[in-house]
């Protein structure tokens, strides 16, 4: 006879083991990734050494630039100016733009309306708009915080309409058989199944307004990071210039990641499993 025991299932790992076993899998993950940035800082260090350009300096000479800039107020300074536009474009963006996402792909009415607009602006010259608004709202945080919606919005709304056209009407229709309500069907069924658009979309979004901060700042009024990058550039200052850059892109990337991580902890647990 068989040994019994040899007949039952193996039992699950627990939440420790489970972890453990994926432990090497994440530590590749982040070899990979230090991999690629210094792949990517050894080849401009390589560069800059080899007076390609005289506009670009190695990698450590804007390491170097970031920690002066760091320690002398600089960025503290322009980020002050910065930053308060930023977060009001940002949040503007990323609820609005779901907002309306939402509403047009849940209403055919406003699908008519809206699509047609959120596309011409999705592909409008964003550069050519930007230095009307200086017409339109003068040299002032206002001009910023529009740009960075101009830019962003229509990412993330027509991502999340997207999103909500794609739903299973399976799902729909199983939630219907269940005497579900609209409200329920929409909350349990309709978003969490549209969860990875939107959350796409409203990656795609920050990047636009980190995009926009920066073009305001360029075309519009010269303040904060914008002035930075342009005063050093003038001063051929070109270290510090870049170093403001990727001072910027950091900040993009960090976020990035945060909204990222969230959307794994909170819609995407079973990659987690």
């Amino acid at each position: 006879m068989n040994d019994p025991t040899t007949s039952l299932s193996a039992p699950a790992p627990s939440g420790v083991q489970a972890e453990k076993a994926r432990m090497p899998e994440v530590w590749t993950t982040l070899l990979w990734r230090v991999s690629s940035f210094a792949l990517v800082f050894g080849i401009w260090e390589v560069a800059g050494r080899v007076a390609f350009s005289r506009a670009l300096p190695p990698a450590s000479d804007v390491f170097l630039a970031i920690v002066e800039m760091t320690l002398s107020g600089e960025f503290t300074a322009a980020y002050a100016r910065s930053l308060p536009p930023l977060l009001i474009g940002l949040l503007v963006t990323m609820v609005g733009g779901v907002l309306i996402g939402v509403s047009v792909g849940l209403m055919r009415t406003a699908e008519w309306f809206f699509v047609p607009l959120l596309v011409i602006f999705q592909t409008a010259p964003v550069s050519a708009i930007i230095p009307l608004l200086t017409y339109m709202y003068g040299i002032s945080d206002t001009s910023k915080v529009v740009a960075i919606i101009i830019l962003g919005l229509p990412l993330v709304a027509l991502n999340s309409y997207k999103g909500i056209q794609a739903t299973s009407p399976s799902l729909i229709a199983m939630a219907r058989s269940f005497m579900a309500s609209r409200f329920d069907t929409i909350r349990l069924v309709i978003l969490p199944s549209a969860s990875e658009m939107i959350f796409a979309g409203l990656r795609l979004g920050v990047s636009g307004a980190f995009i926009g901060i920066v073009l305001a700042e360029l075309l519009i009024t010269p303040t904060g990071i914008g002035d930075l990058i342009t005063y050093n550039r003038s001063i051929a200052r070109y270290d510090k210039m870049f170093a403001a850059i990727v001072s910027i892109l950091a900040i993009a990337a960090v976020t990035l990641g945060l909204l990222q991580s969230m959307e794994t902890r909170l819609f995407r647990k079973e990659k987690r499993t």
